[in-house]
């Protein structure tokens, strides 16, 4: 198992985050996962860099494992994402993994194209997938058409390794789904029991040897108070159901959705936390259960003292496993 950090392009600027992976390759942390927002969650985050650009940087200025989670088929064309990946692993041979995603329209409507219902954003992501996997592989022009158009496309600059595609579920339905088509699955942290059916949905469908990734939310702080205070300033607007937040339009929207959680809504669905111990069982059963990545994001502002935290008190006790 790996345990990597979260990128966070939402909350902290692209410099600031740049600045932060390389103390967390310092600290111990083995890969990153980059977000890929043009919004941020809420105003008060206030960051939309450009992750893209970023992760060459970001590749070049250190050794770590990169993935991004990115929605391909609306704000960005199937192909352009295809031409970015096989780009990062020319230059950073298989140190790329791609998470894929249907998106929220938080992101997606600066098109101004029509945002599809669930069912259609799923099958537009599971063709995107598709043509990016021939572009990457097959050597003549490319020619397609069904949710989007491709028109004599060809990457000259092909990956030295395919990337391994995880396809990102929230729920049962969609982990059973994926498990067709994807390469291995990401999800987020839930209680264990709810962990357990994403597992086995994933797992007993055709995903029975294919890799699995966890994105987990904690809030570490010196204190339990500054911990809670900080996950409710910034990921407020982010626990509620995906078939909700997916169809919200701007952070404004989604500040005033937060404004209705409580404090303790949150401890549900962040890890609150000043004790080493907390971290290091939640971390181990993650191993445990099959996840072969868990990409921790902390989601207060303290990101230096977190990494120096579980550099010290948290990562030398999983690797001794």
């Amino acid at each position: 198992m790996k345990t990597g950090f979260h990128a966070s392009h939402e909350q902290f600027t692209p410099s600031h985050l740049l600045q932060l992976v390389q103390q967390a390759e310092k600290a111990g942390f083995q890969a990153v996962l980059s977000s890929d927002h043009f919004h941020p969650w809420s105003d008060i985050q206030g960051e939309s860099g450009f992750a893209w650009s970023w992760l060459g940087a970001a590749m070049q200025a250190t050794s770590l494992e990169y993935g991004i989670v990115n929605a391909p088929g609306q704000r960005y064309h199937p192909t352009i994402i295809a031409q970015a990946v096989a780009t990062l692993d020319e230059m950073f041979p298989g140190r790329f993994f791609l998470c894929s995603g249907s998106g929220q329209l938080l992101n997606e409507n600066i098109t101004g194209e029509q945002w599809p219902a669930k069912r259609d954003r799923n099958k537009r992501l599971q063709e995107s997938v598709e043509v990016m996997r021939r572009l990457w592989q097959e050597e003549d022009y490319l020619n397609h058409k069904g949710m989007f158009t491709v028109e004599r496309a060809k990457l000259f600059t092909k990956p030295t390794h395919i990337p391994t595609v995880y396809g990102a579920a929230i729920t049962e339905k969609t982990a059973a789904w994926l498990s067709s088509w994807a390469d291995g699955m990401i999800t987020i942290s839930k209680p264990v029991e709810e962990l357990e059916k994403m597992v086995k949905a994933f797992r007993g469908a055709e995903g029975d040897n294919k890799p699995m990734a966890l994105k987990v939310q904690i809030s570490y702080a010196s204190t339990r108070e500054k911990a809670l205070d900080g996950a409710w300033e910034q990921w407020k607007n982010n626990i509620y159901p995906s078939k909700l937040i997916a169809d919200i339009d701007s952070p404004e929207k989604f500040d005033a959705l937060g404004m209705n959680t409580r404090k303790e809504d949150l401890e549900k669905h962040v890890i609150i936390g000043t004790d080493a111990e907390i971290f290091i069982e939640k971390i181990k059963k993650y191993g445990e259960m099959g996840f072969e990545k868990v990409i921790i994001h902390n989601v207060n502002k303290q990101q230096e003292d977190f990494i120096d935290f579980f550099g010290k008190e948290v990562l030398p006790n999983l690797q001794q496993q």
